[in-house]
């Protein structure tokens, strides 16, 4: 069922998220620090992905990932307080999911500042809302995830490297701010269709472990998921 003014909403998200991705994609990956490698880690450097020839392959997978997602947020969330967050959010996942999946590197200097924007557009609802609660759940469900992907990543340190570590508080606060069964779907989706995608590569193609697409392009898609599904799903569960 589509949630209030959900039309309206909807083309606004696929509109603005289309241009703003498309423009700001390019631009922002030519500016982007190296990071420091480690010895014998080799990547594409950021500003060759955005670089003479391939800029507007960039641009157009960033705007139409981003214009997808901008669409399909504002269906379900309408014009509620949440949504400016989450479209802020689907600009800023598809460049970074364009950068992980050609560099397999997630850039702190896209993700930090990310935590102030999404943060000050939650802060903003809640302040216009007087929905103090959905903040005070988006600060918790964000610290848990950080806590657990850098548990996954202390422990485990297999298919979950330091940026999706960064990157999963800042999914985990903005499903946070729509209930906690979106957190554990959103969560949870991206390990199912990471898991699923390396099946089928590694039945299909071959694909060992280290040939395998990094896991921030399922984090986020996994977001996406749970902001979709996320209620419908826990209900479904709860009988």
């Amino acid at each position: 069922m589509p949630a209030d003014n959900a039309l309206l909403a909807a083309g606004a998200g696929f509109v603005l998220c289309g241009a703003a991705a498309f423009t700001l994609g390019p631009l922002v990956m030519r500016r982007l620090p190296e990071p420091i490698l480690e010895d014998g880690d080799t990547k594409i450097r950021y500003a060759e992905l955005a670089g003479e020839g391939v800029a507007t392959k960039a641009a157009y997978w960033c705007g139409a990932t981003a214009a997808v997602a901008g669409g399909l947020l504002g269906w379900t969330l309408g014009t509620s307080a949440g949504l400016a967050a989450w479209l802020m959010l689907a600009v800023v996942g598809s460049v970074l999911g364009y950068i992980d999946a050609r560099t397999k590197y997630l850039p702190s200097a896209i993700t930090w500042p990310s935590y102030g924007l999404v943060g000050l557009a939650l802060a903003i609802g809640a302040l216009a809302t007087g929905d103090w609660g959905s903040l005070l759940r988006a600060v918790i469900a964000g610290a848990v995830a950080y806590g657990l992907f850098e548990l996954l990543f202390t422990v485990v340190r297999r298919g979950v490297g330091y940026g999706d570590v960064r990157l999963s508080g800042l999914l985990g606060m903005a499903l946070g701010w729509l209930g906690w069964g979106e957190v554990i779907v959103g969560l949870y989706a991206g390990f199912f269709v990471g898991a699923v995608n390396g099946v089928v590569l590694m039945v299909a193609k071959g694909y060992s472990r280290k040939d395998m697409l990094p896991f921030g392009p399922f984090m986020l898609l996994g977001a996406l998921i749970g902001v979709l599904a996320g209620q419908p799903l826990v209900r479904l569960y709860l009988g």
